[in-house]
């Protein structure tokens, strides 16, 4: 499938420089993108193309009014327009519907919560810190757990066949451990593509919720269980050939991730794999992860953490090797797997 660059909604069409056109521009961009989710604009489309009139009845929505938000999506280069008919470009079929390999809609809908958050930036900048953490908020507004853990879902389907293809597991590992692992999905790829692999995963018990009937779905029960509790009260058990440790160290203060990457050492067995993903920090920051760690700032009170940083901890926990896997694209971020 190819896909076409979409135009730079930021870059002016003249010779003078307009600056608010980075202030407006990315807004508009956003906001048409996050309503055309909520609409179901999106998924309307997945079947095939419609004219205003079809999409209008589709998505309850007006029809000058979805007119006028369909041929900004064209502009964008996220839509097509054939005379009267819309339809979804390849790109947006492929990320934005159930049609596609992936949806990440619920990226989108997220966006459409956070950004509400967002506006209270400076005060974290201010502070150094947020005033509120995202698990806080998602304590006194139940709907955005279930929000995030979709739109982490999306991305743990995106993720999952790097993490299998560049994790070398052998014959002899049995016994996994996935830690934050909560929807299970990483446990499940593996247990499938390693007949021999029994795993546990550990999370908290909010985000345990419906993993068990999601390993019941996939006929994995009998080889994947699921334990609650915080990863940084260790104690998870010994005798594991194969550690993950994905996304969850960048929602870690620099101390925890020492105790808990030493922690992983001692449950290992010799030879065992620790696999870490995150977005590796380097110097200076590229335009995406400067964003994360600003985004970090603001959710969590974290940050990312450099390579060095990572191969710090790992030394120091005694094991033997690690090497650093950088996925495509880059924005996915990066693997470091270790040998115990």
């Amino acid at each position: 499938m190819t896909f076409n660059p979409k135009p730079d909604v930021c870059q002016p069409t003249g010779t003078a420089e307009l600056p608010m056109l980075d202030i407006y521009m990315p807004m508009m961009k956003s906001a048409a993108i996050v309503a055309a989710a909520r609409l179901g604009v999106f998924e309307a489309l997945s079947q095939g193309g419609l004219d205003a009139g079809q999409l209008a009845q589709r998505t309850g929505a007006d029809g000058l009014g979805v007119r006028t938000l369909a041929d900004f999506l064209v502009a964008l280069g996220y839509l097509l327009r054939d005379g009267e008919a819309y339809a979804n470009t390849a790109s947006t079929q492929r990320w934005l519907t159930s049609a596609g390999a992936i949806d990440y809609t619920p990226g989108a809908l997220w966006t459409y919560e956070a950004w509400a958050m967002m506006g209270q930036l400076d005060s974290a900048v201010k502070a150094g810190r947020p005033a509120q953490t995202l698990w806080e908020r998602m304590s006194e507004e139940p709907h955005l757990g279930p929000l995030f853990s979709r739109y982490m879902h999306a991305f743990a389907q995106d993720l999952g066949p790097d993490l299998v293809v560049h994790t070398p597991v052998e014959p002899g590992h049995q016994r996994l451990l996935d830690l934050g692992g909560s929807h299970g999905l990483h446990a499940m790829r593996f247990c499938r593509h390693h007949p021999q692999l029994q795993a546990v995963i550990v999370d908290l018990p909010s985000a345990l919720t419906d993993t068990p009937a999601s390993i019941a779905a996939a006929g994995l029960s009998e080889r994947i269980s699921t334990r609650a509790g915080n990863v940084l009260d260790l104690g998870w058990g010994e005798g594991y050939d194969l550690v993950l440790y994905l996304s969850v160290g960048h929602n870690q203060q620099p101390e925890d991730n020492r105790r808990v990457i030493a922690e992983i050492a001692r449950s290992l067995r010799p030879g065992g794999l620790l696999v870490v993903h995150d977005y590796l920090a380097g110097t200076p920051l590229n335009a995406f992860h400067a964003a994360f760690r600003l985004t970090l700032l603001f959710e969590t009170g974290t940050r990312t953490y450099s390579e060095q940083e990572y191969r710090g901890w790992i030394d120091e926990a005694g094991f033997s090797s690690v090497s650093r896997v950088d996925l495509d694209p880059l924005e996915k971020g990066s693997l470091l797997i270790a040998r115990r």
